[in-house]
């Protein structure tokens, strides 16, 4: 491995610099109301990426899907994958799916 100053690391991103994150998609079951999944979104915000200091970038209607990234320079881990699975899974989502971790800049596998 190269010998890189600090400064150059945090530029690349790399080593400690280095920020991990995954995809997800799911579906909602076909004819869900607006209303529950405006309410099923908000739910997943409040309930597991907040609270885990996580952040996610998506879209969709009745099939979703975006990227999880932590809200400061960070990594993801599995149990960060789990817990959103999880709960989306609890929430009778469909199609459920989550990556492995990946770096987010370079967008090789953890």
């Amino acid at each position: 491995m190269a010998n890189r100053s600090r400064r150059l690391r945090k530029k690349l991103r790399v080593e400690e610099f280095q920020e991990l994150g995954f995809d997800l998609s799911f579906n909602f079951p076909v004819n869900t109301a607006e209303e529950t999944i405006d309410a099923v979104i908000d739910a997943m915000i409040d309930e597991v990426i907040e609270p885990r200091k996580l952040a996610f970038a998506g879209s969709g209607h009745l099939a979703w899907e975006g990227m999880i990234c932590t809200q400061a320079l960070g990594k993801c881990t599995e149990e960060d994958r789990a817990a959103i699975k999880g709960w989306l899974d609890a929430k009778g989502m469909e199609a459920v799916e989550v990556t492995e971790l990946f770096d987010l800049w370079y967008g090789e596998p953890a």
